[in-house]
């Protein structure tokens, strides 16, 4: 094994201590209520809501799902809930729709941060109300929610007795791919227009890349924690040349590892890389992530994420690992030669210049 691995494997095990750190931080000064039924509320008193859920039939433990709900409903006195399984051709948008035609009172994305994406795509702008059953590996919007991420049956009554409130949704579309020698795109490459939907975080860069070479049996054996494994193959990677202009003002050039523009800033593991962001302030907030200086770079970078997760600033000059944000309504980001994109964990493909925007207050969810 070569020292560089070495260090790498030292880098990722620095970072898994840091990050419980800040979660133990994190959850000292915001602690979680007790759980227990939920306030009364109109929905409540609708006993005869009509519950869909747009369930994916791949994830571990699918059918204790559909048991479970099945259960809730009933000793809710609420009607049988309808189901419908996504597909690979069909993850979530086309059932979301269908069970709106149907009549529900309440859509519920049960899946991965996928599945949600593609139920809030189909659902923006609806009066119907969007609700998570959280059994994916990153669960990125329940967590900023702070719905229950490990019980069924909590987050179901979540979905029965909770409170509606709107969002915010991010958009992001492929303005310019990069082209191979022979002119055509590379096989990597995004699809010219392509427009998709995210609840938190968009990326250019080493996350999306992390997320692009991400092991899909590892992730359903060891969770988040497959991305950060990932990442480990991209420490040494290129720094981007990346052009940045936000509100239509004038292009500033930088270099960078990942720039990330988040509609809101929790991610799993205790993470906040957005401190400021709010998911209905109707603005989204940009990080500017680099480091210099190899490994020690990365070190001092995860130090930065673990102290800004816990309210405190560094603002030292001369830092080689640092993140940059700023606030905008839409921003066009464009790196020269191309890099991977991804949107809430998907990856998007190999762009050459992404545009970004906030779509304010237009998905109505249901929340604790």
């Amino acid at each position: 094994m070569g020292w560089e691995l070495w260090l790498a494997i030292a880098a990722v095990a620095f970072a898994s201590v840091a990050l419980t750190l800040a979660l133990v931080l994190w959850r000292r000064t915001h602690p979680r209520p007790a759980v227990g039924p939920l306030p009364a509320t109109e929905h409540e008193s609708e006993r005869g809501q009509q519950v869909a859920v747009v369930i994916n039939p791949s994830k571990e433990g699918a059918d204790d799902v559909v048991e479970r709900v099945k259960q809730v409903c009933a000793d809710a006195a609420l009607p049988a809930p309808l189901f419908y399984e996504t597909t690979i051709e069909e993850p979530g948008g086309a059932q979301a729709k269908a069970a709106l035609a149907a009549g529900a009172s309440v859509v519920v994305a049960a899946g991965g941060d996928g599945t949600v994406r593609a139920v809030a795509g189909a659902m923006v702008g609806s009066t119907v109300p969007m609700a998570v059953l959280p059994v994916g590996t990153g669960n990125l919007l329940a967590r900023n929610l702070d719905l229950p991420l490990t019980s069924v049956d909590d987050a179901m009554a979540v979905v029965v007795s909770g409170r509606d409130r709107r969002i915010d949704v991010g958009w992001a579309r492929v303005t310019e791919i990069e082209l191979g020698l022979d002119g055509e795109p590379r096989a990597d490459a995004a699809t010219p227009g392509d427009t998709q939907v995210f609840l938190v975080i968009a990326g250019l860069g080493f996350d999306a890349a992390m997320v692009a070479d991400a092991d899909d049996t590892l992730k359903r054996r060891v969770g988040w924690i497959a991305y950060f494994l990932a990442g480990v193959r991209h420490l040494h990677g290129r720094r981007l040349q990346v052009q940045v202009s936000l509100d239509g003002g004038e292009p500033v050039t930088t270099r960078l590892r990942s720039i990330m523009v988040g509609n809101c800033g929790r991610l799993p593991g205790g993470v906040t890389l957005l401190p400021d962001a709010e998911i209905d302030d109707g603005v989204l907030d940009v990080a500017a992530i680099d480091t210099r200086g190899g490994l020690a770079g990365w070190a001092q970078l995860l130090g930065e994420v673990v102290m800004q997760g816990a309210g405190l600033h560094n603002d030292l000059p001369g830092k080689i690992g640092r993140i940059d944000h700023a606030r905008a309504r839409r921003t066009r980001i464009r790196v020269a030669g191309g890099e991977h994109a991804q949107v809430d964990g998907d990856p998007m493909g190999r762009v050459l210049e992404l545009e970004i925007w906030v779509d304010p207050g237009a998905l109505l969810v249901r929340a604790g």
